[in-house]
C-alpha cells in the first residue's frame, strides 16, 4: 500500500502576534497636532491689515478716529509685552519692558530689551507710520495722561517716552493694596525689594520699571502714605 503523501507547505508566511499589533498600532497613530503658535504673539487689530491705516487722514474727523485707534493700539501693544518706556525713532536708546521674572543682577535696573518695529512697520504689508504721525499718537495719548516723554529729538537718547498703559496713580492704588493686604505698615523696604522681592512675587508691580516704581511711590508720598528716602539707587520707603 502506498503512503498518502504529505500536504504541501503554506504559501502564507508564519503568523507573529506581536508584529501585527505593533502595525497595527503604527497605522492607527493620531496624527500630531500643528505646533501652538508662540503664548507672546499680539493680536493686531483688523485695521492693522489696512494700508490707509498707516497713513494719517487730512479730514479731522477721520484723523480723529485714526489717532484713536492707533492710541489704543499703542496701549495694547505695550501692556502685552509690559512695555513702559518706548523708543520712537531708529536714532533713540533701545526700548525697555519690565520684567514678571527676576534676573540676578547688581544693576539697579528691571528692565529688558524688546523689538518693538512691528508696532508701526507691517512688513508683510511694506507699510509703516511716519515718525511724524508717530508723535502725534504720542501727543494724543499724552493729552489723555497716558505717555509723557523722557528724551525729546534734540536731547541725547532720541525719543524716548514712558506709555502709561497703568499711570503711575494706578500704580500706586496697586502698591497701597499690597501693604493695606500684607500689614506692611509701618515697615521699611528698600526699592529693590519692592521690585525683586519675593514678597512682591506675583503682584502686578514685581519686576516694574524702578523709575516708574518710584512716580508711583511718589503719588504715595503726596497722599501722606510713604516717605522715600536715601540715595539714587538704595532709595528706601516706608509705608503709613
Amino acid at each position: 500500500m502506498t503512503s498518502p503523501s504529505p500536504p504541501p507547505p503554506s504559501s502564507n508566511p508564519p503568523h507573529h502576534p506581536a508584529a501585527t499589533a505593533t502595525a497595527t498600532a503604527t497605522a492607527t497613530s493620531p496624527t500630531p497636532p500643528p505646533p501652538t503658535p508662540p503664548s507672546d504673539t499680539f493680536p493686531f487689530p483688523r485695521e492693522y491689515a489696512f494700508p490707509p491705516f498707516f497713513t494719517l487722514q487730512t479730514n479731522l474727523t477721520t484723523q480723529h478716529a485714526q489717532l484713536s485707534k492707533w492710541a489704543a493700539l499703542v496701549l495694547a501693544y505695550c501692556r502685552h509685552h509690559r512695555i513702559v518706556k518706548l523708543a520712537l525713532s531708529s536714532t533713540a536708546t533701545t526700548t525697555t519692558t519690565t520684567t514678571t521674572t527676576p534676573t540676578p543682577t547688581t544693576d539697579s535696573s528691571t528692565t529688558d530689551t524688546t523689538d518693538t518695529t512691528a508696532l508701526f512697520h507691517n512688513r508683510a504689508l511694506g507699510r509703516r507710520l511716519a515718525l511724524c504721525d508717530i508723535r502725534r499718537v504720542v501727543d494724543f495719548l499724552r493729552r489723555d495722561g497716558r505717555a509723557e516723554y523722557i528724551s525729546r529729538a534734540d536731547q541725547e537718547g532720541g525719543d524716548v517716552v514712558w506709555v502709561y498703559w497703568r499711570t503711575p496713580e494706578e500704580w500706586a492704588g496697586l502698591v497701597e493694596g499690597w501693604v493695606e493686604g500684607t500689614g506692611q505698615k509701618g515697615s521699611v523696604l528698600t526699592v529693590y525689594e519692592l521690585v525683586e522681592g519675593d514678597g512682591t512675587r506675583g503682584t502686578e508691580f514685581h519686576g516694574l520699571d524702578q523709575e516708574l516704581l518710584l512716580k508711583a511711590l511718589g503719588v504715595l508720598v503726596k497722599r501722606g502714605k510713604a516717605q522715600v528716602f536715601g540715595q539714587e539707587g538704595s532709595q528706601g520707603v516706608k509705608f503709613f
